[in-house]
């Protein structure tokens, strides 16, 4: 402990002058999104907030760079992946407030799964397992997504270090491409269009088309499950907190914590990949069964987390060539 706590305090002899790759990430979606409410102006609802929250997010940036460079430390790193991981909890909802301008396209996705399964999976899924313990296993996989990607940091920051900006870059840049998918797909998913459909209608296998509806409404089906759960009454409070009519497709739940498991495979620290495997399982399960997601999100979400992880590792390779040439 002594001696970690000395490494983590201990200047770097040759410190970052620039920005690091994942804050760059965070800087060229704010620039894209910026674009984009400028264009659209007059038909976002809170531009001028919008601009102001990107410009603080920019001052977050600089002002941690400036820390690092006062005092270049693995604290100061770690602070600095901290700051960007944290401003997803913004970065998330917002782009709610994008797509939202957009036509929604739930009914197509919906009647995609209908011809694809013969069903609505997301629909069936809960009422065919509504055993306690079930459950309680599906939403304790749900919020696993966070501790899984704190838990990987957190093992490269401390037991492989020099590949701890790698993984952090690959992680939020599969957020960022993500979100870039949300803002032009504007796909709400089951929990938020099987409601404004009717469930009758779901039933049926009626789609109808909700046109602007999630542009004014927020409201959500109930999430299904034992109600009285520790697991469910967090993703309730998750979904109380910032969940939005946005991000359905693909689920960047399954295709970030893909991310994860793959960035633990990486380690060869091999007990911590097979400890991350079943919650990944549960966490492709539990988007279905709690209608967070389709069944098609969740698989769209897994190829593009291996998609993601190998596009940006290969990127990272680049750099990495350049850098040393």
């Amino acid at each position: 402990m002594i001696r970690f706590l000395k490494q983590l305090f201990t200047i770097d002899k040759k410190p970052t002058r620039g920005l690091m790759w994942f804050e760059w990430v965070s800087l060229a979606y704010a620039l894209l999104t910026l674009l984009v409410i400028l264009f659209t102006y007059t038909k976002v609802v809170n531009p001028d907030a919008m601009i102001w929250g990107r410009m603080r997010l920019v001052v977050m940036t600089g002002a941690l760079w400036l820390v690092y460079r006062l005092a270049p430390c693995r604290f100061t790193v770690l602070a600095r992946v901290v700051g960007q991981m944290l401003s997803l909890t913004w970065w998330y909802p917002d782009t709610y407030e994008i797509n939202r301008m957009f036509p929604n396209l739930d009914h197509l996705f919906a009647q995609f799964e209908q011809n694809l399964f013969g069903c609505q999976p997301a629909l069936l899924f809960s009422q065919v397992m509504p055993n306690k313990f079930f459950s309680e296993m599906m939403d304790m996989g749900y919020t696993s997504y966070y501790p899984l990607i704190i838990g990987v940091l957190m093992f490269y920051f401390i037991c492989r270090y020099t590949e701890f900006e790698r993984a952090a870059f690959i992680i939020l840049a599969t957020f960022f491409l993500s979100y870039v998918i949300f803002i032009f797909l504007p796909v709400t998913g089951p929990q938020y269009y099987y409601g404004a459909a009717g469930l009758e209608n779901i039933a049926n296998g009626v789609f109808p088309n909700v046109h602007d509806y999630f542009s004014h409404h927020l409201d959500r089906l109930p999430t299904p499950g034992w109600t009285d759960g520790f697991f469910y009454q967090r993703v309730v409070e998750a979904h109380d907190a910032g969940e939005r009519p946005t991000a359905a497709f693909p689920s960047s739940h399954i295709s970030v914590t893909t991310v994860v498991v793959l960035l633990a495979w990486h380690t060869r620290c091999r007990w911590l990949f097979w400890l991350f495997v079943p919650f990944f399982v549960l966490m492709f399960a539990a988007t279905v069964y709690i209608r967070a997601h389709y069944l098609i999100d969740a698989i769209a979400g897994l190829a593009t987390g291996i998609l993601f992880y190998f596009l940006f590792t290969c990127l990272w390779n680049i750099k990495k060539r350049s850098k040393s040439h």
